[in-house]
């Protein structure tokens, strides 16, 4: 980080925010037989595998049993035309799922807009979005159901989510 870094959330606070975003999902979701957590690589995926941690301490989804499935989204996210949005799985696993997909920051939605059109041609039974931070510059229609930090930032500032265990934490830059 450089000295003109903020840190805004250390790993406990980071931890804190993972749990209480299981529980919400939890509530929302209890009487789904499963649920799949769609994460945007790389950090939105590694958020992702935290919340399924908790999600398998906290609930009746489990992944060794199947009810809780994590999927890799891949897309390329600093493009103007999004060409195609793949996954480490058939979308036919996405039928009659209750999805959530998951990233570190939702800043204009463009990356979780190019996201959804995919999810939305299969059968699913829900859509849901949980982010780490959420800085409220929406120039897409996305919200998040599920946010760790709301926080009000200029365009100017960057927030950066690290995910190392030497350096974990969110920063504004």
């Amino acid at each position: 980080m450089t000295d003109s870094s903020r840190l805004l959330l250390d790993q406990k606070q980071i931890a804190q925010k993972v749990i209480r975003i299981a529980y919400e999902i939890y509530e929302r979701n209890f009487e789904q037989e499963a649920i799949i957590l769609a994460g945007v690589l790389d950090r939105g995926y590694h958020l992702a595998e935290l919340i399924a941690k908790e999600l398998d301490k906290v609930s009746h989804f489990s992944s060794s049993e199947g009810s809780l499935k994590l999927v890799k989204v891949s897309l390329k996210k600093f493009t103007q035309q999004q060409t195609q949005v793949t996954f480490n799985v058939p979308v036919t696993d996405f039928d009659g799922n209750s999805i959530v997909l998951v990233d570190d920051v939702l800043n204009t939605g463009r990356t979780l807009a190019y996201c959804i059109p995919s999810f939305l041609e299969r059968s699913i039974s829900k859509l849901e979005i949980a982010v780490l931070v959420n800085r409220s510059h929406i120039q897409f229609p996305v919200m998040a159901n599920y946010t760790g930090l709301e926080l009000a930032t200029t365009l100017q500032e960057h927030i950066e989510v690290v995910f190392k265990p030497d350096s974990e934490g969110v920063y504004l830059h």
